[in-house]
């Protein structure tokens, strides 16, 4: 297989050292060892997103904890708010599950009103709400502080975010945005392979969980939740330990070595290289306002040939993305997350502009 950088919005590449953590000897599952792997990793995303809240881990993508929530959070009904095709999904995931949903978007390139959220929480026909905060098709990043605080006037209202492209790379305060349930998944901006996902679990939702009947099995957040209470940490089917030895590593790195601070700087830095460059040479999607740390819609302004592209830049071992759905060739997408680096955006863009003619 070629080593190709990826500048595509997950997975991304990642680091040696963290790869070779993965090789590590396996161990039981049902050991101390486990439990405390486990522990240590639930103690550092609890730093990682500042809140009490109990963690959950998965071996799924983020997908399959989104799917988790709505089924065992629901009691009456979701309002499922889009921003993209992902948002969408938690919709899709209601509606295969026999979970009641409304489906409420906003024209791709937008973000979610708070006031809608308001207006829509207001009738008292939802128990369950979903928010994208950032969509990677579009490059939009939801304001959670005014959207949070729209969900907070309704007390019976669970609180759902995907979470799945941002955590590691925007400052996310779940506690104090009210937020019961957070998911991510490891091949975004915490830079492993694909095959893990996290969320928190907050004592609101175990409440809610308890009154709901069909909330599955495997994704059934509360058998998790009950299950590593009762067996210190461990949980209910077999785990990838793999991705832990990696998870614990990364988490580590990102707390200890790099700090948080650093690395949300370094998001926000990239963000404003490649959103520079876009503005000079084409034009984004996403205003300045709602635009996403970790990743950024182009619009193909000029109708360049995006395979193309693509195709010269895996030459020079890179790739970035096409425009996602409805917006394939008319967008690419040039990903900025994990750890990737001011340096090697500015090595992308610099390609780019060659192969493009631009300089």
């Amino acid at each position: 297989m070629e080593n190709v950088r990826l500048f595509i919005p997950g997975p991304v590449s990642v680091r040696e050292d963290v790869l070779e953590k993965m090789t590590m000897p396996q161990i039981g599952h049902r050991t101390k060892e486990a439990s405390a792997l486990q522990r240590r990793i639930s103690d550092n995303l609890r730093i990682l997103w500042n809140t009490k809240s109990e963690i959950l881990l998965s071996t799924t993508s983020g997908s399959g904890l989104m799917e988790g929530a709505i089924r065992t959070c629901t009691a009456k009904k979701a309002a499922v708010f889009s921003i993209g095709a992902f948002g969408k999904r938690w919709y899709e995931m209601g509606k295969w599950n026999g979970v009641e949903a409304d489906l409420y978007e906003v024209e791709m390139g937008k973000a979610t009103d708070p006031d809608e959220v308001d207006k829509v929480l207001a009738t008292g026909a939802y128990d369950l709400v979903t928010i994208t905060h950032n969509e990677t098709s579009s490059g939009v990043v939801n304001d959670l502080e005014k959207i949070g605080a729209a969900v907070k006037k309704y007390p019976n209202v669970i609180f759902c975010v995907d979470m799945v492209s941002s955590a590691g790379g925007h400052r996310i305060d779940v506690d104090e945005l009210g937020i019961d349930i957070c998911i991510t998944s490891s091949q975004k901006c915490l830079g492993l392979p694909a095959g893990l996902a996290a969320c928190t679990f907050s004592k609101k939702a175990v409440e809610r969980a308890k009154t709901v009947e069909n909330r599955g099995f495997y994704l059934d957040l509360l058998q998790l939740y009950d299950f590593i209470q009762k067996k210190d940490y461990q949980y209910p089917s077999t785990p990838s330990l793999a991705h832990m030895f990696a998870l614990d590593y990364q988490l580590d790195y990102i707390l200890n070595h790099e700090g948080l601070e650093n690395r949300f700087d370094r998001h926000q830095e990239m963000m404003h290289m490649v959103r520079a460059w876009a503005k000079k040479n084409f034009d984004v999607l996403a205003g300045d306002d709602i635009a996403s740390r970790t990743v950024t819609a182009v619009l193909n302004t000029k109708n360049i040939d995006i395979a193309e592209l693509n195709k010269e830049l895996k030459k020079r071992g890179m790739m970035i993305s096409n425009g996602y759905g409805d917006l394939k060739d008319k967008t690419f997408r040039i990903a900025h997350m994990a750890d990737t680096t001011p340096e090697h955006i500015k090595e992308l863009l610099d390609n780019m502009d060659e192969i493009l003619g631009l300089k």
